[in-house]
């Protein structure tokens, strides 16, 4: 399976699984995820031995997953009720990763191409429901539970909305349950602004629709809507602490430049 057979954007999931992938090589892994490992073997079999097959500059991805999960994990512990939607699922393996408990339901949500993917490459389980749809279209809403704490994930997601989709998507999932925490990445107006000329994105034939220079703003847009606060990702301390040291060298120096150290802003929020 060649990841030319996904289009646009669903083929920005190849490099956030390989860094997974190669994360679960190391002697002390961030994530420790042997499912990427499996899934990327699948989707491009032969993903180790191209250029830079190896190389863990991907880990800052990985530190994302992490904060991701163990968000999830402390919001789980005390809501074993909750229904969690996992939005831009990708063949990411959280689900499996935190294991929640029966009491749980839990939804992941991608483009059908996609989750024909997870279909194949990924195992069933009880209380975990694939949703074939886009994110923005909100049909797929209409069929989750409500009356429930509600836990939104969108890891790798957000910015590749429009802000009026954004609004729509936050403004609605709040609308739509008595509580809960909202989880997702967002990247200032700059890194929006010159995404289209992003080798790395060009290369996916994908680009951001939306940026935020002050993300704790968007609680604004919900009267019941609070900002938490955000995790470290490209200077996170198990970033510096686990990645091999030509890794940990090349990230010190690209955080001197002016703008890198918060490009990615993993944020939260409670209603």
């Amino acid at each position: 399976m060649k990841d030319t057979e996904l289009v646009g954007v669903q083929k920005t999931l190849s490099p956030v699984l390989r860094a997974k992938a190669l994360d679960n090589r190391l002697p002390d892994p961030i994530l420790g995820d042997e499912y990427a490992e499996q899934a990327m073997r699948r989707l491009v079999p032969d993903y180790d031995t191209r250029r830079f097959g190896t190389s863990q500059m991907g880990l800052a991805a990985v530190v994302r997953a992490k904060a991701h999960d163990d968000w999830a994990r402390s919001f789980l512990a005390g809501h074993p009720d909750a229904v969690v939607l996992h939005l831009g699922c990708g063949l990411d393996a959280r689900v499996y990763r935190i294991d929640p408990p029966g009491t749980v339901d839990w939804y992941d949500l991608d483009y059908p191409s996609v989750i024909e993917l997870r279909k194949r490459f990924l195992p069933a389980r009880e209380h975990y429901t694939l949703i074939a749809s886009s994110v923005t279209d909100l049909a797929w809403l209409d069929g989750i539970p409500r009356g429930r704490p509600v836990l939104m994930i969108a890891e790798g997601l957000v910015p590749y909305l429009t802000e009026a989709a954004v609004r729509e998507l936050v403004t609605s999932v709040v609308d739509a349950f008595p509580t809960g925490r909202l989880q997702f990445e967002t990247v200032p107006v700059w890194a929006w602004r010159t995404s289209k000329w992003d080798p790395s994105l060009r290369h996916y034939d994908a680009q951001f629709h939306c940026g935020f220079n002050d993300p704790a703003a968007l609680a604004d847009w919900h009267p019941r809507l609070e900002f938490v606060d955000e995790a470290p990702m490209f200077d996170a301390p198990e970033l510096m602490a686990k990645a091999p040291a030509r890794i940990r060298r090349l990230y010190r120096f690209m955080l001197l430049l002016p703008g890198l150290k918060r490009s990615t802003r993993i944020v939260r929020f409670r209603f």
